[in-house]
C-alpha cells in the first residue's frame, strides 16, 4: 500500500512537470509574438541608431550551449565593435569598457540588447525565463563539467533567469550556477507561475538599472589582467571534482 502510494506521488510529480514544460513552451511562444510585434517601432529605432554609430552589422551572433549541451546560434544587437570577442577582455565587460559603442552602452544599460533572443525564443532555441546560455568555450569542455555546472543544462536556456534577478552581474559565476540550479529544482514545484514571477522581477531590475557591469577579481588589475584569472577560475570551479565541490558547499 505504502509502494502504491509513493507511485502515484512520483507520478503526480511527473504529469505536474510535463504539464508545466509544455505550458512554458506556449508562454514562450505568445510572448516571444506580442513582444516582437508591440517593438516594432523600438527595433527600427535601434537598427537605425547602431547604424549611424558604428561600422558593422546590427546583430552579433555567437555560438551558445543550451539544454543538453546543444550548441545554438544566439541574437543580440550588436554593442561593441566588430571582432570584440577576441579583443581586449574577451567575454568580460568591466566598466568604462572602450569597445563598447556610444549606442550600446544605452542598450546595456537598458538591456535592449537582448531584445532579438525574442527570435531565438519564438524558434525554440531559448526560453524566456532559464539559465543564461554560456559561451560554447565559456566554461571549458562540457563533456567533463561536474554535477553541479552540468545540472544548469537540464533545462532550456533563458533570456533571463533567477541568477539575473538574483543580481545579474554582480554574483560570480559559481553564484549564478547555484541560482540556475535553484531554479530547475523550485520549477519541478511551482511550475509556469514561477516565470512570470521572475519575469516581473526583471522589469523591475532593468528599471533600477543594477549590476550591469562585472566586477574585476582585483581592481588593481587591467581589464585583460583580470579577465583572464576570472576566466581561469570559473574553468577550474567548472571541473571540480565532485566531491570537492559538496565539500566546498559545507
Amino acid at each position: 500500500m505504502i509502494c502504491s502510494k509513493h507511485t502515484h506521488f512520483n507520478w503526480g510529480i511527473i504529469m505536474f512537470y510535463t504539464i508545466n514544460i509544455f505550458l512554458k513552451r506556449v508562454f514562450d511562444i505568445f510572448l516571444s509574438c506580442m513582444a516582437i510585434i508591440v517593438l516594432i517601432p523600438l527595433w527600427i529605432i535601434v537598427v537605425l541608431a547602431i547604424k549611424f554609430d558604428s561600422k558593422g552589422p546590427v546583430f552579433f551572433k555567437q555560438d551558445r550551449l543550451t539544454k543538453d549541451g546543444r550548441v545554438f546560434k544566439m541574437y543580440k544587437f550588436r554593442t561593441m565593435v566588430v571582432g570584440a570577442e577576441h579583443m581586449g577582455a574577451g567575454l568580460f565587460n568591466y566598466e568604462n569598457d572602450p569597445r563598447v559603442t556610444r549606442v550600446g552602452r544605452i542598450l546595456r544599460s537598458t538591456s535592449i540588447d537582448e531584445l532579438p533572443q525574442l527570435f531565438n525564443c519564438l524558434k525554440g532555441d531559448l526560453s524566456i525565463v532559464g539559465p543564461r546560455p554560456p559561451v560554447t568555450y565559456e566554461l571549458g569542455d562540457y563533456d567533463t563539467l561536474n554535477k553541479k555546472y552540468k545540472k544548469r543544462f537540464l533545462m532550456k536556456g533563458g533570456i533571463t533567469g533567477l541568477a539575473q534577478v538574483k543580481g545579474r552581474n554582480e554574483n560570480c559565476w559559481d553564484e549564478k550556477v547555484s541560482y540556475d540550479n535553484e531554479y530547475i529544482d523550485l520549477f519541478k514545484k511551482r511550475g509556469i507561475w514561477l516565470d512570470i514571477k521572475i519575469i516581473f522581477w526583471t522589469i523591475g531590475k532593468i528599471f533600477n538599472r543594477q549590476d550591469i557591469y562585472e566586477k574585476k577579481i582585483d581592481e588593481s588589475l587591467s581589464d585583460i589582467e583580470a579577465a583572464k584569472l576570472a576566466q581561469e577560475e570559473v574553468i577550474r570551479l567548472a571541473h571540480l571534482p565532485d566531491d570537492e565541490v559538496l565539500e566546498n558547499k559545507v
